[in-house]
């Protein structure tokens, strides 16, 4: 039997079922709960912000509008006037892995984004929309993308399937990037929280030394709030430079 007074950092990563109607049957789980909880939050955050649209705006508001042109401009710079088109999109992507982080940094909430199977599904949804529309929008053209300008044609054979491979492998790349360093972040604030639990329990020459631990717990959980940030940025940028290679295929 598992000692309930250790501490097991991978626990907060388990799926469990909020309700189901029985084996075999339907089950809302805790990753499905907080996906839910994290579209409803943008949508009434953005819905409610946005709805006076006031031309001395409230700080909700502000923020909204910040937002906005932050990813207007985030994929103006990457895929240019005509990426615009695909705004909502890319919008919606940053909104919902920033918030769901955000969720994740809070004690007892679940991390959506820590499981491989959320990332990669987000990523694949992005390289069907960029496959669906460079193919769409460019026909066979869109297979450029494959042959970059001003390589040598004897060295094509070469480099052309290293860009096929490179091409099919970003959806691997853009969900493990996520999901890596969320998890990896969870996991080693659990681990230095744990070691002042530990610590704390051998009596005050214990406590004193679980100050360090505690230090280092503070200075990570802060260093996550910053990845949180990051990598939905991270994650928004990429989609944006994914999206201006079917828009613009040719190296």
């Amino acid at each position: 039997m598992a000692d309930p007074n250790k501490v097991d950092p991978i626990h907060q990563f388990a799926i469990t079922n909020v309700f189901s109607t029985g084996e075999g049957g339907f089950a809302f789980t805790n990753s499905a709960l907080f996906m839910v909880l994290t579209v409803g939050l943008i949508v009434i955050y953005m819905l409610g912000s946005t709805a006076r649209r006031s031309v001395v705006p409230g700080r909700a508001q502000v923020v909204s509008e910040l937002l906005y042109d932050f990813v207007a401009n985030m994929v103006r710079g990457a895929a240019g006037s005509e990426g615009m088109k695909f705004f909502p999109f890319v919008f919606s992507l940053f909104m919902f892995v920033l918030i769901a982080n955000m969720f994740g940094m809070i004690p007892f909430f679940f991390t959506v984004t820590s499981h491989i199977i959320v990332t990669f599904a987000l990523a694949m949804l992005v390289f069907v929309v960029v496959v669906g529309y460079g193919i769409y929008r460019n026909g066979f053209k869109f297979f450029k993308l494959f042959v970059p300008a001003g390589v040598p044609a004897y060295v094509l054979p070469i480099v052309v399937p290293i860009e096929i491979v490179s091409f099919i492998s970003r959806p691997i790349s853009h969900s493990v990037r996520l999901f890596a360093n969320v998890l990896a972040g969870h996991i080693t604030v659990k681990v230095f929280a744990g070691f002042i639990m530990s610590l704390g329990s051998l009596g005050f020459l214990g406590f004193l030394g679980a100050s360090l631990p505690l230090l280092m717990t503070i200075a990570i959980t802060a260093l996550e709030f910053l990845v949180a940030a990051l990598q939905a940025y991270v994650f928004a940028v990429l989609t944006a430079m994914y999206i201006n290679d079917a828009i613009h295929p040719s190296h």
